[in-house]
């Protein structure tokens, strides 16, 4: 199913990828701190609501992952390791050349920028944890801000991969327990998982707003359908009253809003503008770039304007434009391109990058 066809999904992914890069920059100052010094109720709700963007994500990955493993809330007969290697390339080219960009910039900066925003200077291994999706599971510091969600975002992936793959193998009469499992797990991932901070690092913490997703999908295409919505709502308002968070709130409300205009038959309409479908294209290129630009900037603000509200918020915007730009040449020259990584220009780049960074890590 694409992303393209469904238009409030792509619009609301655009808009999501705006705001988060609006929420780093309020978090990583110094231009916020400049305009929080004297509007520090807008930065504080930047920082506190701009975060919850990312619950949609995980609902609509929910949402894409039952349309592609499990559309009539039953098992298919998927090839687990194929579709996780398959999802690992469309996630790790695009996010390695990004990461090394932020490493980079925070390199050339660091000798004349101090601000705690900045990652410290990072190892080969490192980056190594960082090629394989490792970094936060061994207590390493990522190096660029949002991409935890992208080893979440595998980890969901690839544990309802396998588990789809070994329920069709099971007996058909076992296989009609598989939706009953995933209710379950949203469940008690909502319910208990989720309270625990600790395991924030781990897709169990994460798999409930997943699976509102996976709920949201069979609301609209089986026939539990309007009976899912009672659901959605159930497992979200028992979370809520067990402990009232936020990001729950947000992916109960995603998830409500995306059955609901999918079984209206809006999902093609709703958000059909230009604007918002080039954005919505290019969310996860824009997600993934968007520090590094925003760190340059913040350290050239600091040198130029050190004061001055007007200016200081131009700066946001100047990064926040920046950031879009490098995310439409990033989804241009690497994520929609499939030999990306291999013997080209851009690996000669990237190979290029590392190297500089981490010469100049040492230098410094």
């Amino acid at each position: 199913m694409s992303t393209t066809r469904l238009s409030l999904v792509n619009a609301a992914k655009g808009v999501g990828c705006l705001v988060i890069v609006i929420h780093h920059l309020a978090v990583y100052g110094p231009m916020s701190e400049v305009i929080g010094a004297q509007y520090p109720k807008l930065i504080e709700a930047l920082i506190i609501y701009g975060k919850l963007a990312v619950q949609m994500f995980f609902v609509f990955g929910g949402y894409f992952v039952a349309a592609q493993m499990a559309p009539r809330a039953a098992p298919t007969a998927v090839v687990a390791s194929a579709l996780i290697w398959k999802r690992y390339k469309r996630l790790i080219t695009p996010f390695v050349f990004a990461v090394t960009l932020a490493a980079l910039i925070t390199a050339l900066v660091r000798p004349w920028f101090i601000h705690d925003s900045l990652s410290a200077a990072p190892t080969f291994g490192q980056l190594l944890a960082h090629v394989f999706l490792l970094y936060d599971l061994i207590g390493l510091e990522a190096l660029s801000a949002g991409v935890w969600y992208v080893a979440i975002d595998f980890q969901l992936f690839a544990l309802t991969a396998g588990f789809t793959a070994l329920c069709w193998r099971m007996p058909a009469s076992l296989q009609r327990v598989y939706p009953l499992v995933i209710i379950a797990l949203a469940a008690f991932s909502l319910w208990v998982l989720n309270r625990n901070d600790a395991l924030e690092a781990y897709a169990p913490f994460f798999f409930g707003y997943y699976g509102l997703g996976v709920l949201a999908y069979w609301t609209a295409h089986t026939r539990l359908g309007r009976y899912g919505l009672a659901l959605i709502a159930l497992l979200g308002v028992v979370a809520l009253w067990l402990e009232f968070r936020k990001a729950v709130a947000t992916a109960t409300i995603t998830a409500l809003l995306l059955a609901l205009a999918d079984l209206r038959g809006r999902l093609e309409h709703w958000g059909d503008h230009p604007a918002l479908n080039w954005l919505g294209e290019r969310s996860y290129s824009i997600f993934l770039i968007h520090y590094g630009i925003c760190i340059g900037i913040n350290a050239l603000w600091s040198l130029w304007f050190p004061t001055g509200l007007w200016i200081n918020a131009a700066g946001i915007v100047v990064a926040v434009g920046l950031s879009l730009a490098a995310g439409a040449l990033l989804y241009r020259l690497v994520e929609t391109r499939n030999n990306a990584l291999g013997l080209n220009i851009q690996t000669g780049i990237l190979v290029t990058a590392v190297a500089l960074t981490l010469v100049l890590e040492r230098s410094a």
